[in-house]
C-alpha cells in the first residue's frame, strides 16, 4: 500500500481533535497538513476565561500514551495547564511542523466526480472505501497569512478532516422582533466569545463599576458571572439570567464513576442498534436506572441550596448527563448568591430595552449597563458553510447526521471530528481518529450508503429520546462504551478491555483501557 501512504490529508484545526487527527495519520505514514487559523494549538482552549478549569479529572482527559506530568497535582487543571498539556504532545510527536499556522480555511469543494453521479452511489466514494474512486479530490482554499493578504491559496487533498469544533468563531445570537433587540438598548451588548478574548486586566475593566447581566448557565456563564462578581461584589451584583435550570457536576462525590462511566450503567439505558436482549433489559432495569438518578440528584441537593433559591429542575440528572448539558459550578459559587453579588433570574425568553431588559411582560425592566450573550456556537451551521458547493451545503435540519459520528454518507473522503460531544471530548476524539486512519489504512470498509444513514438515524432517535428540548446536540455520554465498541468491532479490536467479568461491568472505562489493540 506505498501509494495510499502518499496520500494527503488536509485537517482543518490544530485543537485537540487535530492534533490527534494529524498524530495518528503520521503513524499510518500519510501526509498531513494541519491548517490553524490561530498562532498556536489548542483550538478553543487558547481563548477562553484565565479562570476557567477543566470540568474533567485528570484520569479521564488525558490522552492513552501521553500522561499528565507530574507537576501537575490539581485534580481539576487549570485553563493554562491544559494548554501547557497540548502543546507538550504537540512537541512529544513533532506535531507543530505539519501545521500551517495563521491559514484560515475558507473553503472547500470536491473535484473530478459529477454532481448526478455522486446522488446515485451506492457506496460511499463510490467504493466503500476512504480514498474514493477515480482520482477525486478536494481543493482546500486558504486565505493569506494572518488573513492579511487579499489573496488566497488552493491546497490538494485527497481527504479532509473537519476539526472545527462546536464552541468557536459562529456565535449564536438570540433572535427578537424589530425594535425589542440590542438596537433598543443604549448599553453595550456583546457575545461570551468577545469576552474570552480580552486579557484578564481587560475583561477585569470592562466589567468594573458596572450593572452587568450575564444571559445563559452553562460553564462559560458561571465563570463570567464569577469574574463580574470578583470584580464588583455587593455594590454593583451580576445577574445571571438562564432558561432552564441544570444539574450541576458533583467532582466531590467519588461514587460517580461507578454509577455513570462503567458497562453495567450502559445496560441500563436503551441504546441505539441494541437488539431485542439489551431492550429488554434496559426496560427491566429502568428502575435502577431511576434510582441511580435520584440518588446523584440527592447529594446534589444536599451540597447546594437548590431549593432556597428556586434552582432544582425539572428534568432528571439521568438527561442532563446524557446530553452533556451538566454544569461543574465554580467554587463557591452559592456563597456568592448566599452574599447578593450574584443574582439569579429565571426568564423562557427576554427582549431589551431603553432601561435594560425586560423578562416578563408583566414584569418592571431589569437595569443594566452591560449584557454578556453566553447563549453558545452555531457548530453545526459553521461545518455546513465550509463547503463551496450546494450539494454538499444542503443537509438536514436539525442536527448533522454522521455515521458513527464521524462520517457523513453522502460527502466521500471527508470526516468531522468533535462534532457530537461526550463528557470528555479528548477522550472521544482520540478514539475516532484512530478508527478513522484505520479505514484510510485499508483495514476495513464502510457499509452502504443506505446502510449508514439508518445507522445515523437510529443514534438521532438516541439523541432526541434523551435530549432536551431547547437542545439538537449529539451527546454520546451516557453510552460512550457502547459507541467505543462499535469502533473497536469495525477495526478488528477486543471491545472489552477489562479482566475479569466484575471487571468488565463495575469498572469505570477511560482513555489508559485502549492504549493498545
Amino acid at each position: 500500500m506505498a501509494d495510499q501512504h502518499q496520500k494527503r490529508i488536509a485537517i482543518i484545526g490544530a485543537g485537540i481533535s487535530g492534533l490527534l487527527a494529524c498524530k495518528y495519520a503520521l503513524s499510518k505514514g500519510f501526509q498531513p497538513t494541519v491548517f490553524e487559523s490561530q498562532n498556536g494549538v489548542g483550538g478553543v482552549w487558547r481563548k477562553t476565561l484565565s479562570t476557567t478549569k477543566l470540568q474533567n479529572s485528570k484520569p479521564t482527559f488525558q490522552f492513552s500514551d501521553f500522561p499528565w506530568p507530574d507537576s501537575v497535582t490539581v485534580e481539576f487543571p487549570t485553563h493554562n495547564q491544559v494548554v501547557d498539556y497540548l502543546r507538550a504532545y504537540a512537541d512529544r510527536f513533532q506535531l507543530a511542523q505539519h501545521v500551517k499556522f495563521n491559514a484560515k480555511v475558507v473553503g472547500i469543494n470536491y473535484r473530478g466526480v459529477a454532481e448526478e453521479e455522486m446522488e446515485g452511489w451506492h457506496l460511499w466514494g463510490g467504493n466503500g472505501e476512504g480514498f474514493g474512486s477515480r482520482g477525486a479530490r478536494w481543493e482546500v482554499e486558504v486565505a493569506g497569512a494572518g488573513g492579511c493578504s487579499p489573496e488566497s491559496e488552493v491546497y490538494e487533498a485527497d481527504f479532509v478532516v473537519l476539526c472545527l469544533g462546536k464552541f468557536s468563531d459562529v456565535p449564536n445570537f438570540p433572535q427578537f422582533s424589530s425594535g425589542q433587540g440590542p438596537e433598543a438598548f443604549p448599553g453595550k451588548v456583546i457575545h461570551s466569545m468577545e469576552y474570552s478574548d480580552l486579557e484578564a486586566e481587560e475583561a477585569r475593566n470592562l466589567v468594573k463599576g458596572k450593572r452587568v447581566t450575564v444571559v445563559g448557565f452553562r460553564k462559560t456563564a458561571l465563570d463570567i458571572a464569577m469574574e463580574c462578581s470578583e470584580a464588583n461584589g455587593k455594590e454593583n451584583p451580576c445577574r445571571v439570567m438562564y432558561r432552564t435550570e441544570r444539574w450541576s457536576f458533583p467532582d466531590w462525590f467519588p461514587p460517580l464513576p461507578y454509577l455513570c462511566f462503567t458497562r453495567f450503567a450502559e445496560l441500563l439505558i436503551h441504546k441505539p442498534g441494541e437488539g431485542v436482549f439489551l431492550s429488554l433489559l434496559a426496560t427491566l432495569l429502568s428502575p435502577i436506572r431511576w434510582a441511580v438518578s435520584r440518588l446523584v440528584e440527592s447529594v446534589v441537593k444536599s451540597k447546594h441550596p437548590l431549593a432556597k433559591h428556586g434552582m432544582i429542575p425539572k428534568q432528571s440528572f439521568l438527561q442532563d448527563f446524557s446530553t452533556c448539558l451538566l454544569a461543574k459550578l465554580p467554587e463557591k459559587f452559592y456563597d456568592r448568591v448566599e452574599e447578593g453579588s450574584i443574582v439569579l433570574t429565571k426568564a423562557r425568553n427576554f427582549t431589551f430595552c431603553k432601561q435594560g431588559i425586560k423578562a416578563e411582560d408583566d414584569q418592571p425592566p431589569l437595569e443594566t449597563d452591560l449584557v454578556i450573550l453566553a447563549t453558545g456556537f452555531k457548530g453545526g451551521k459553521k461545518v455546513k458553510d465550509i463547503f463551496g458547493s450546494k450539494f454538499f451545503r444542503r443537509s438536514e435540519t436539525g442536527g448533522l447526521p454522521l455515521y458513527r459520528q464521524c462520517i457523513h454518507p453522502r460527502i466521500p473522503q471527508l470526516a468531522v471530528l468533535g462534532y457530537s460531544e461526550s463528557l470528555s471530548n479528548l477522550f472521544t476524539s482520540e478514539m475516532r481518529s484512530r478508527w478513522l486512519m484505520e479505514l484510510l489504512d485499508g483495514k476495513f470498509k464502510l457499509p452502504a450508503i443506505k446502510e449508514m444513514e439508518d445507522d445515523a438515524a437510529k443514534w438521532d432517535g438516541y439523541f432526541k429520546c434523551y435530549g432536551d428540548e431547547y437542545s439538537d446536540r449529539a451527546s454520546i455520554s451516557a453510552i460512550h462504551i457502547w459507541h467505543n465498541d462499535q469502533l473497536c468491532k469495525d477495526m478488528g479490536w477486543k471491545p472489552r478491555r477489562k479482566h475479569g467479568l466484575w471487571a468488565e461491568l463495575f469498572e469505570p472505562y477511560g482513555p489508559t483501557d485502549y492504549v493498545c489493540p
